[in-house]
């Protein structure tokens, strides 16, 4: 029997529950291809039985179409799956974080989604900075509202969608002027709500654009998902990489332990249009590689400052969508770089798990 026929015909078939295929889905225990055998177990804590006998149908009508002499065996058991990754469609994730503001850390996050996905990858953008988000603005989605769509009783949202990545953000659901007033608890339901609660799609890389700093947002989002690494962005300016030092500590914390991707330094040095080989360091020079020295992580690649990037974000066009080639090839040694350390990191070190903080 062909086991990649057999496993995209029921990757076409939802999960009732959550949604996901049933290839994926952590509910999913067990999957046995033989010669002419396919078994099925499937883990549910109280599943309706008439959605329990409109699943099996499915699957059988789904397989019999394609292997219609095989035996196929479903088994479903009566309890609560625990999966240690509870975002199995989700293959990375990456947070993009920085010590200060005004580093260009949301510019970083948008260019690294949008070149990620021109690459061929399947990738979604979270806007995690609750009291700033730029996101909507840099994705020429302002006073754009997510619908919600209920699958099997549960209220999703379903993410806005630019260049092909679905979005989410706290700026689709405020008004822009709006101040968000937000602490502890709520702060916390919130992100949670929008890793938990949002209908995320099948993604090669979901994207965490972070707050600046370190505080509730960065402590619930590594207690709720398992980061598989942090990008750092700084300036070359000593003020930001000494911040910058101080956020990537929070993420190499022992009860935290989140590896560290690499290093971005942004606004490297300024070149003018008319004079684009001249190179003037206005905010100091190597910040990026000393902040990677003392974490001892790859430079992933700088940025020069040019105004057509803040021009672009404010008119919702990442600069990955500009015509300017030399900052395409900066922008494309940092997505080449990003993708090739994260699997790098996949191979060396165990799976991602969710932070347990001990008290």
């Amino acid at each position: 029997m062909n086991e990649k026929q057999i496993k995209e015909t029921l990757s076409q078939i939802k999960d009732p529950v959550n949604g996901q295929s049933i290839v994926n889905t952590p509910h999913l225990q067990k999957l046995e291809i033989g010669d002419n055998e396919v078994n099925i177990v499937l883990a549910y804590n109280n599943l309706d039985p008439d959605i329990k006998n409109k699943l099996n149908f499915t699957i059988l009508e789904a397989l019999y179409e394609i292997i219609p002499e095989a035996n196929v065996n479903i088994h479903f058991e009566n309890q609560a799956p625990k999966p240690e990754n509870p975002y199995p469609h989700i293959k990375n994730i990456i947070a993009v974080a920085s010590g200060k503001g005004g580093v260009g850390k949301s510019t970083v996050a948008a260019n690294l989604a949008v070149g990620l996905q021109k690459k061929g990858h399947s990738v979604g953008l979270l806007d995690a900075d609750l009291y700033g988000p730029s996101i909507p603005t840099m994705f020429g989605l302002k006073n754009k509202r997510p619908r919600v769509k209920e699958i099997h009783g549960r209220q999703l949202l379903v993410p806005l969608t630019a260049y092909d990545i679905p979005l989410m953000s706290i700026g689709f659901i405020l008004d822009p002027e709006q101040a968000v007033v937000l602490r502890g608890p709520r702060l916390s339901g919130v992100i949670k709500q929008f890793l938990n609660d949002v209908l995320w799609p099948e993604l090669d890389y979901l994207i965490i654009d972070l707050p600046p700093s370190t505080g509730d947002i960065q402590l619930t989002m590594v207690q709720t998902a398992p980061i598989t690494g942090a990008v750092i962005v700084t300036t070359p300016q000593a003020v930001a990489v000494d911040d910058a030092i101080k956020a990537s500590n929070m993420f190499r914390l022992e009860s935290i332990d989140v590896p560290i991707i690499g290093v971005v330094e942004n606004m490297a040095w300024f070149s003018p249009i008319e004079l684009p080989e001249n190179k003037y360091y206005l905010f100091g020079n190597g910040g990026g590689q000393k902040l990677a020295a003392y974490l001892e992580v790859p430079l992933l690649g700088q940025l020069p400052l040019i105004a057509s990037v803040g021009e672009l974000a404010d008119e919702g066009k990442p600069a990955w969508q500009a015509e300017d080639k030399i900052l395409s090839s900066y922008l494309d040694n940092i997505i080449e770089r990003t993708v090739y350390y994260t699997q790098l990191r996949n191979k060396q070190s165990d799976p991602t798990r969710i932070v347990k903080i001990k008290s």
